[in-house]
């Protein structure tokens, strides 16, 4: 029974690439796959459409960026609070809180993206070139608010695991309680906080309602992200919305751009454990 309910987890997962194979296979028959994967006009809903992926790929990545960079200061920096500084009855507090962001649907957050943050922050700090609702920026800062809880609370976790006897040994030869977060704990830690970063990487390239909400519905290539956009999630949820007819190219497209996430999401999973591997720390 045990052996069945894990096998069902792998057999949706391989239900899933061989759907996914069987449009893309029907796409690249039309679309060549070099064409495909460095093409830089992406309009395949149109008449005359272009298929080059780059623009909406590009664009995943800005704003995944982005919301890391976001997120693992604000994530690491509140795990070592929890784990080193707070007291008992303050952690009990405060990590439930942080934790109830990772309850709160994300179509709030795009709605907060665009009612908020780009018109009450970005706009007055960087100038009327954010005036309008949809842009990468805003998106990407959401996106990095959304998984701060899932850097925080794995991390955390890690922190919290590493032996009681490391800290005390090097507050016994006169380290400061930051030195030892710092130079004991984290390090300690490493093969944990970095599983949190490769899957607070991993939710931010999937999320679909901040990026069709807040970023827009342009697909472009650029390097501003005050610019509108157009990532890859969002580009899935607006052409399976629409009138494709079934088997049509503009239909394939959605399973070719879904396999491409799904291999894009593998890599970094596949990553993640070498990482996690590599910097693991065993203690008895």
């Amino acid at each position: 029974m045990l052996f069945a309910a894990a096998f069902v987890s792998v057999l949706t997962t391989v239900g899933i690439v061989l759907s996914l194979l069987d449009g893309t296979r029907a796409f690249l028959t039309e679309v060549p796959l070099v064409d495909f994967l460095t093409g830089t006009e992406w309009t395949p809903l149109f008449a005359n459409g272009e298929y080059g992926v780059l623009p909406i790929v590009s664009a995943t990545f800005m704003i995944t960026g982005i919301g890391i960079v976001v997120a693992i200061p604000l994530g690491l920096g509140a795990a070592l609070y929890l784990s080193e500084y707070a007291s008992p009855l303050s952690r009990r507090i405060w990590k439930p809180v942080l934790e109830v962001l990772a309850g709160i649907p994300s179509v709030v957050f795009g709605f907060f993206a665009i009612s908020f943050v780009t018109p009450n922050v970005l706009a007055p700090l960087l100038g009327e070139g954010l005036a309008r609702p949809s842009n990468a920026l805003a998106a990407g800062l959401v996106v990095g608010v959304l998984i701060i809880p899932i850097v925080a609370s794995l991390s955390e976790d890690a922190l919290s695991a590493v032996p009681q006897t490391m800290r005390d040994g090097a507050l016994a030869l006169g380290s400061t309680r930051t030195k030892v977060a710092r130079k004991v704990v984290l390090p300690a830690a490493l093969s944990g906080v970095m599983a949190s970063f490769v899957l607070a990487l991993s939710r931010g390239i999937g999320e679909t309602m901040v990026a069709v909400i807040a970023a827009g519905s342009i697909a472009q290539l650029s390097a501003d992200p005050r610019e509108p956009m157009q990532t890859m999630t969002a580009f899935i949820a607006q052409a399976a919305a629409g009138d494709q007819p079934t088997g049509s190219l503009g239909y394939n497209t959605l399973f070719a751009v879904g396999l491409l996430l799904f291999l894009i999401t593998l890599f970094i999973n596949v990553i993640s454990i070498r990482l996690v591997r590599r910097f693991r720390e065993v203690y008895e």
